[in-house]
C-alpha cells in the first residue's frame, strides 16, 4: 500500500490528522515493546504525514503511562503502544485509574504471539506430558516461576493449572530475568514466559522447552508441541498493539489503523517480532476492540477465583 493511500484518504477526512503524534510506550526504553515502537515510528510518519515520537513512561506494569494516554486529547495526537500486561495490569490492581474497556479504543493490533513452557534440565522432564505427570503425582511440590504476582505469566500458568487438574507453586520474583536464573540453577520447576527471556539461556542446555501456549503448532517453534495437545483447549497469546483515548474521531482511527497495518508489514518489523515467536497480525480496530474486551474478562474472572491481586 503506498502513501498516495493516505493521502487520498485524508482528502475526505472530516477530522485532520495532527502534525505531530506521540506513541506513548508504558515501559521503559530498550524493553520489546519500545523496539517495536520505534521501528514503526518511522513509517507512520511517512504514512501520515506527521513527526511521530516515541515517549517512555514507565511504572506500575504500565499503568502510568496508560493513564497518561487516557487523559490525553481525544484528536490523534496521543496514542499507546503496549501489550497484553495492559488488560493484566486491569485484572488484577484494584485502584487503577482508568477504565481499559471505556477509556481506550484499540486502534490496531501489530502482532501475537504465544508463551513457551521451559522446564530445569536438572529436573529430568523429557516432555510437556512427563512435566504434567510429575505434577499430578506430586501435588504443590513442583514450582513456577513469574516475573511477579499478577503478571501474565501468573495468570497464564494458573490457567495452566486449572486446565490440566495440577496444583504447582508460584515463586514471584522482581523480573523474569531473575526467574529466568533460578530455573537455569535447578531452584525452579518450570516457567511460562517470551521466548526472549529464555534465549540466551538455551544454548547452556540448563534450560529447555517443552511446549507453546499456542493453541496448535506454531510455524516459529515447529519442534515444539502446544500445551492443547495435552490439555485440550488451553491457550493463551501475548499480543502487541495501539490504543487511542475514548472519544478520537471514528475517522482518524479508521486511517490510524490503516497506517499501524501498512506499518507493520516491515520486514525490520517481521525480523524484530520474530525474536518472540510473533507473527504480525493486521486486524480492524472494532475486531481487535472484542479481543482486548475478551481478554479482560477472562483474566478478570481467573484473578478473582484465584484472588490474585497484583502488589
Amino acid at each position: 500500500m503506498s502513501s498516495m493511500f493516505f493521502l487520498v484518504a485524508f482528502s475526505h477526512a472530516a477530522t485532520p490528522m495532527p502534525k505531530q503524534i506521540k506513541i506513548v510506550v508504558p515501559f521503559l526504553a530498550g524493553a520489546s515493546n519500545d523496539s517495536i515502537a520505534r521501528v514503526i515510528a518511522p513509517r507512520l510518519s511517512e504514512l501520515l504525514h506527521a513527526n511521530v515520537i516515541v515517549e517512555n513512561r514507565a511504572g506500575a506494569a504500565g499503568v502510568i503511562g496508560s493513564d497518561h494516554v487516557a487523559k490525553a486529547p481525544k484528536d490523534g495526537s496521543v496514542l499507546l503502544l503496549t501489550s497484553s500486561t495492559f488488560v493484566t495490569a486491569a485484572a488484577t490492581q484494584p485502584t487503577i485509574p482508568y477504565d481499559a474497556v471505556k477509556d481506550f479504543i484499540p486502534v490496531a493490533m501489530i502482532g501475537e504471539g504465544p508463551l513457551v513452557i521451559a522446564v530445569s534440565s536438572e529436573k529430568n522432564y523429557e516432555s510437556f506430558d512427563e512435566l504434567l505427570k510429575a505434577a499430578r503425582a506430586n501435588p504443590s511440590v513442583l514450582n513456577y516461576g513469574t516475573a511477579g504476582i499478577g503478571s501474565l505469566a501468573h495468570l497464564a500458568t494458573t490457567l495452566l493449572g486449572d486446565a490440566a487438574n495440577i496444583d504447582i507453586v508460584h515463586v514471584p520474583y522482581k523480573g523474569s530475568a531473575n526467574a529466568a536464573s533460578d530455573l537455569a540453577g535447578g531452584r525452579i520447576d518450570l516457567m511460562l514466559a517470551n521466548y526472549s527471556s529464555l534465549a540466551s539461556l538455551l544454548p547452556t542446555g540448563k534450560v529447555k522447552l517443552v511446549a507453546t501456549t499456542a493453541l496448535g503448532k506454531h510455524a516459529a517453534f515447529p519442534d515444539l508441541p502446544s500445551a492443547a495437545q495435552s490439555v485440550p483447549g488451553y491457550g493463551v497469546d501475548i499480543w502487541v498493539g495501539v490504543f487511542a483515548p475514548a472519544g478520537t474521531p471514528a475517522d482518524l482511527i479508521e486511517t490510524l489503523n490503516k497506517a499501524v497495518n501498512e506499518a507493520g508489514q516491515s520486514h525490520q518489523l517481521a525480523g524484530l517480532l520474530e525474536l518472540d515467536g510473533t507473527v504480525p497480525s493486521a486486524i480492524g480496530s472494532k475486531e481487535f476492540s472484542v479481543r482486548v474486551a475478551a481478554d479482560l474478562d477472562r483474566w478478570k474472572a481467573l484473578a478473582q477465583q484465584h484472588h490474585i491481586t497484583a502488589n
